[in-house]
């Protein structure tokens, strides 16, 4: 064993070589040097009688290699042909050209972020966004910080340390990523207070459980999930009127953040966060990286009241959004208040595309890609879903073009890990790349993928 660790290559032999030097002009010395000891000491670590000892060209080849898939610009831009158009894995709603403009913009120089320019005195960086959100749901103020889970936490913590929070033992939910209600309560210092059952709860269950130490009442918006059937749930208007008289809180989670009238687009009706502050609610959470549309941030809108406690609270500085996300998300919000948000937000653009255009997108794709005896390629009518924990069960009809190749998963991983990564989806045995989620001007890079992936 030890003739096999001497013939090891060492240190300075591999330092030496040209692709490592190479290498080195365009990496800090230091890291590249790190990366070859630790390499080399793997290498000592795992070797046995029988293991081939590695060359310095593999092992600047293995050095290379880990530099080229772990040194680069993360996360890489893929294009999104699964069907699904709030990909959690992919990133969720991709930005407007407007917002990441503005996002852009936020970064590059000083901006006026906690500044009042008129004043020349500090400012808050929620100022413009709480009149914002107040213009587009009639909600007295609004408070935004980094994701829906931050904006519930935060909202728990503040109203009701220390007290017990009423939840429908239907909606007592996972929501997504190993996250459950109770958890998120536990974290918050509150107690859960279940009431009704899985599939019937009633106010007087809620009514029947107030007590001096209720801090509030929730409830969250099935989003993820559907239960049909032999089911009831009081509105938000009857919870904001027993809270209303108990001087009681009533905390509305929403979700996704539809802003939009989803039965418009064929779609089975979302809660929106206007109608909730219309109901009653005193606030109101919801996401921003989903059917809103922008970037990832949790939005609070309710009573200026109830605002104030939680901009004050410690976990807000915790949870706080960043001046990139704000100002994409401002762009976002102003698309609705143009009524322009149909036209502009990619995720409404491929909710409220024609069935038309997309199937002469899908022809336009196939043509362009050459035909051989290999595989077999077709325009197909599919169907689509929202995804991202908005509108279960929901779909949408759309056209895509269908793969038929030997090994299906195969090609797929191929043109996952191309130079333009493409995301389709496997569907009987086939290759399906649904257009409804490809952005229009894609179309060119996705042919040229297609066809480089088929041709080798």
């Amino acid at each position: 064993m030890r003739e096999k660790l001497r013939q090891i290559p060492s240190m300075s032999s591999v330092l030496s070589d040209t692709r490592i030097s190479e290498l080195m002009t365009g990496f800090s010395t230091e890291a590249v040097t790190a990366l070859i000891r630790q390499q080399l000491s793997q290498i000592r670590s795992t070797i046995d009688s029988k293991s081939e000892i590695p060359t310095v060209l593999e092992i600047s080849n293995q050095v290379s290699d880990h530099i080229e898939r772990n040194w680069s610009n993360w996360p890489r831009n893929v294009i999104n042909a699964t069907g699904v158009v709030i990909h959690t894995n992919l990133g969720r709603a991709p930005l407007s050209t407007e917002s990441m403009e503005a996002a852009i913009d936020s970064s590059k120089t000083y901006s006026d972020l906690e500044l009042e320019l008129d004043s020349g005195k500090r400012g808050s960086r929620q100022a413009r966004i709480s009149q914002l959100l107040s213009s587009l749901t009639g909600a007295e103020a609004g408070f935004v910080v980094n994701n829906n889970a931050a904006a519930l936490m935060l909202g728990l913590s503040a109203l009701a340390l220390g007290k017990e929070v009423i939840v429908s033992r239907s909606e007592a939910v996972e929501i997504g990523g190993g996250f459950r209600i109770p958890d998120i309560l536990k974290q918050s210092g509150v107690t859960l207070a279940e009431v009704g059952t899985t599939n019937r709860t009633y106010v007087r269950d809620y009514e029947s459980e107030l007590n001096e130490e209720t801090g509030a009442i929730l409830s969250i918006h099935a989003s993820n999930f559907k239960i049909i059937g032999f089911t009831a749930a009081p509105s938000i208007s009857d919870l904001s009127n027993l809270g209303a008289r108990g001087e009681i809180p009533v905390l509305h989670d929403v979700g996704s953040g539809s802003l939009l009238d989803t039965t418009k687009y064929g779609l089975a009706p979302e809660p929106r966060p206007q109608e909730s502050i219309a109901a009653g609610a005193d606030l109101c959470f919801f996401s921003g990286d989903k059917l809103l549309g922008g970037p990832q941030a949790g939005i609070i809108i309710g009573r200026k009241i109830y605002i104030e406690k939680l901009s004050n609270h410690p976990l807000a500085r915790a949870f706080r959004i960043d001046k990139m996300n704000l100002a994409a998300l401002t762009a976002t919000l102003i698309h609705y208040l143009k009524e322009e948000a149909q036209n502009k937000i990619p995720v409404w653009q491929m909710i409220s595309a024609g069935l038309d255009d997309l199937r002469k997108r899908a022809h336009n794709v196939s043509t362009k890609i050459p035909k051989s005896d290999l595989y077999s390629l077709e325009v197909i009518g599919t169907k689509s879903t929202i995804g991202g924990g908005s509108l279960p069960g929901e779909t949408m009809d759309s056209f895509g073009i269908q793969l038929k190749v030997n090994n299906p998963e195969q090609f797929a991983l191929k043109i996952r890990t191309g130079s333009s990564p493409i995301v389709p989806r496997i569907e009987d045995d086939t290759v399906i790349f649904d257009l409804r989620t490809v952005l229009q001007n894609d179309d060119e890079t996705l042919i040229a993928s297609i066809a480089h992936s088929l041709k080798n």
